[in-house]
């Protein structure tokens, strides 16, 4: 599906302006999210050094830009292009919560008195971080490269066991369950909340490569096997 939307910069339309500002959501998205995880984890006052707040409020309105025109191309164009258009739309909600869990992520920096560390649990805690900022960067070059193989990867490394999905939540069944001692009252919930985000970022990530290998009727969920 992600091919045929690419065919479209081959002309001068509103779905290929579209397309191409999605494609600036993902890039500010990505500064908010390494800029909020800065904030959290390597600094004590909470500081940040973008405007976070500006760039959220230019995700949600090149969201808002990118409805529209999607809506009027295919008003003018008829139904010819309908499935391209509705990937495209639903495609910006998955773009546009990841910026919303990048502000959380920032929101938590502020709320918590220090940097967040992660005590026995860090070098996991790490780990996950990590893996979610590769999954995501590996997301903005699959959907640039339309990249199959890359796609179907991403798509299996964070549900199956050992990916990050699993990973985040057994982090979280740890702190929850007293597995982990040192992780209680704030720094508790605070590394159970940043987790949970990180898990969400990589979800939305993995949603939007979909993209790439489904239709789209199956767009968010594992490909079709073949029969």
């Amino acid at each position: 599906m992600w091919r045929n939307l690419w065919n479209f910069f081959h002309k001068d339309n509103l779905l290929t302006q579209a397309l191409e500002e999605s494609h600036e959501m993902l890039d500010i998205d990505l500064t908010m999210f390494e800029a909020s995880v800065t904030s959290l984890r390597s600094r004590d006052d909470g500081s940040v050094d973008v405007d976070l707040r500006g760039m959220d409020k230019r995700i949600n309105k090149f969201e808002r830009e990118v409805r529209r025109k999607v809506l009027t191309h295919l008003i003018v164009s008829g139904p010819s292009d309908l499935s391209a258009g509705l990937m495209l739309v639903s495609i910006i909600v998955d773009i546009e919560r990841i910026g919303d869990y990048a502000k959380n992520i920032y929101d938590l920096a502020c709320y918590h008195p220090r940097r967040l560390d992660g005590g026995a649990l860090e070098p996991e805690i790490a780990a996950v971080e990590a893996r979610t900022s590769h999954l995501f960067r590996e997301m903005v070059t699959t959907i640039r490269e339309s990249d199959q193989e890359k796609a179907r990867q991403i798509m299996a490394d964070y549900k199956e066991k050992g990916g990050l999905s699993y990973d985040c939540d057994s982090i979280v069944e740890k702190i929850v369950s007293g597995k982990a001692p040192d992780l209680t009252g704030a720094t508790g919930a605070a590394i159970a909340l940043y987790v949970r985000y990180l898990k969400r970022i990589g979800g939305h990530s993995r949603n939007i490569v979909t993209s790439v290998v489904n239709p789209f009727p199956r767009f968010r969920y594992r490909e079709k096997e073949s029969e």
